[in-house]
């Protein structure tokens, strides 16, 4: 049988996984079938990642937060501040709490106040 001259479609392919794999060691920067299994791979981590990063921030700011309404007697806990937030719909995330909270315990604790005024 004669060989047949393949097209330019599967070259490009290949030169597209090998290009996500530039920063790779050894076969799995040099085999295109370990190329492929690897960037499979790496996707795979770089997607849970980011969703598993998400989780692990949300965590730190809510110790932080909760850590900071402790120290300085703002509420008695992190929950019970959260929830008069959402009562007296004051519109402030996790992230600019916790970030209130490590720079200026001052400013959290006005907020505080705010909620105890309102009420």
């Amino acid at each position: 049988m004669t060989r047949v001259p393949r097209g330019y479609i599967a070259r490009r392919r290949r030169t597209k996984m090998r290009s996500f794999a530039s920063n790779f060691r050894g076969a799995h920067l040099r085999l295109n079938r370990m190329i492929t299994q690897q960037v499979r791979r790496a996707f795979v981590s770089s997607h849970r990642d980011r969703v598993r990063q998400k989780r692990d921030f949300r965590r730190l700011w809510i110790s932080r937060i909760n850590a900071a309404t402790r120290i300085h007697k703002v509420f008695d806990n992190y929950s019970k501040l959260i929830h008069n937030l959402y009562k007296k719909e004051l519109l402030l995330n996790r992230k600019i709490l916790a970030q209130v909270a490590v720079s200026n315990p001052n400013n959290l604790y006005t907020i505080s106040n705010k909620i105890k005024i309102i009420n």
